[in-house]
């Protein structure tokens, strides 16, 4: 690999996949470096971005078949025809690291029959250990594992210092900004969402002006599970008539295609001892620092409480959502990397939630909650011992992820990890 090159989380999953199949698509929104993890490994790239590659790949759509593998095809979605080129490729030879693919929109492979020849790879924003901030030392998938692990360890990272790292965002290409060059660039980057990528997803944006609404109300409700209505009421406000959900679900399903809005699906358990779960999911952009900026907010006014330029009505403070967004997206890559997946559970009315359920494949779980507080007390371990008392030995571990300076476990045995001190 390129020594300039941070190696990723994803890299880990590349290894052991990418020498045992013949297509893997890495996807996940602008900008989180799919292109440059790919690179590492490609031995021919098509740009389908560059207007010349583009042209030749549209008028020969079986060329990108016939270079060195792996064979890097860039930003397929410029020219869809290349990911039948490749299907077909693959039926034809399906010798194991022959494509990678990158997007930053939804392939069809889980509708398409390519779906068995090309494997979805999903890659999200840097994680605080990929950023460099802080030094692991709780493995996720040693939790996840069964075996209730010591945890231990200290970090010096603050709430400000957390605050600072979900405005500074964890898209590699901004790491290096800061202050106003970063807010400039995060404006950029909305402002192409917008004006660009939602119109080659085929969705015309006659008023760009109502998108970014939507999205400012999304980045409003970031970590909370609000209502389809309310964020329609932040998103419209001071309009007397409100549009219809058929006018409006277009956006959601475009910025969810492009993989701007991330939400987190409700854990559906099938268990006859856990009724009355809300369905609804928990609202994440892809990025925490996009929220920030949608809303006017920077790193003291999150800490001295202000929500920004809407509001949505939520549970607790937007900073609590916003952290726990933070850690949402670490949790979301170390679970990935470990097969896993992430949910949230929530009973009506909210009698009982648990901020991120870690499913492993066999349907065991790992219960996570994630409090903006240094310290963890008896009630906020509450719902983590409903659920254990609810599903029993289903219940493989139970976790606070916090902002306090210590990993260690409760006498309940709860363990409390420190967001800098989680690890894949």
């Amino acid at each position: 690999m390129n020594a300039a090159y941070v190696r990723r989380v994803v890299d880990t999953e590349l290894d052991v996949l990418l020498p045992a199949l013949p297509a893997i698509l890495l996807d996940g929104p602008k900008g989180v470096g799919k292109t440059s993890t790919a690179l590492q490994r490609a031995g021919q790239v098509w740009r389908l971005d560059d207007p010349a590659q583009r042209a030749v790949a549209q008028a020969d759509p079986d060329i990108v078949a016939r270079g060195d593998p792996p064979v890097l095809v860039d930003e397929w979605q410029h020219v869809p025809a290349v990911f039948d080129a490749v299907k077909r490729a693959v039926d034809r030879d399906n010798t194991p690291g022959r494509f990678l693919l990158t997007g930053s929109a939804a392939s069809p492979v889980s509708t398409h029959t390519g779906a068995a020849r090309i494997v979805n790879l999903p890659m999200r924003p840097l994680t605080l250990e990929e950023r460099g901030v802080g030094a692991p030392t709780v493995s996720l998938a040693e939790l996840l594992n069964g075996d209730r692990p010591q945890v231990r360890g200290q970090t010096d990272l603050s709430v400000a210092d957390y605050a600072d790292e979900i405005v500074r965002s964890g898209l590699p290409g901004l790491q290096h900004l800061e202050g106003r060059p970063l807010r400039s660039q995060l404006d950029g980057y909305i402002e192409l969402i917008i004006s660009r990528e939602m119109t080659m997803m085929g969705h015309r944006v006659r008023r760009p002006a109502t998108v970014l609404a939507w999205l400012r109300a999304y980045g409003a409700a970031t970590g909370d599970v609000v209502a389809y209505e309310k964020i329609r009421d932040a998103a419209t406000s001071g309009h007397g008539d409100k549009p219809a959900r058929t006018t409006t679900q277009p956006y959601i399903d475009v910025l969810t295609d492009l993989r701007i809005l991330d939400d987190i699906e409700a854990w559906s358990p099938s268990l006859n001892r856990l009724s009355r779960l809300t369905q609804g999911p928990k609202h994440h952009l892809a990025d925490p620092a996009l929220a920030t900026r949608l809303l006017g907010l920077d790193a003291g006014a999150l800490i001295a409480g202000e929500t920004g330029s809407v509001h949505v009505p939520r549970d607790g403070l937007l900073l609590g959502g916003l952290f726990e967004a933070l850690a949402t997206l670490s949790v979301r890559v170390f679970a990935q990397a470990a097969e896993a997946r992430v949910y949230h559970l929530r009973t009506y009315a909210g009698r009982h939630e648990v901020d991120l359920i870690v499913e492993r494949g066999d349907g065991r779980v790992l219960a996570v909650e994630v409090k903006l507080a240094s310290t963890v007390d008896t009630d906020d371990v509450k719902h983590l011992n409903w659920l254990g008392d609810k599903i029993g030995d289903r219940l493989i571990d139970r976790v606070v992820v916090s902002t306090g300076p210590h990993a260690y476990r409760r006498k309940d045995g709860v363990a409390v990890v420190p967001l800098g001190l989680l690890g894949p």
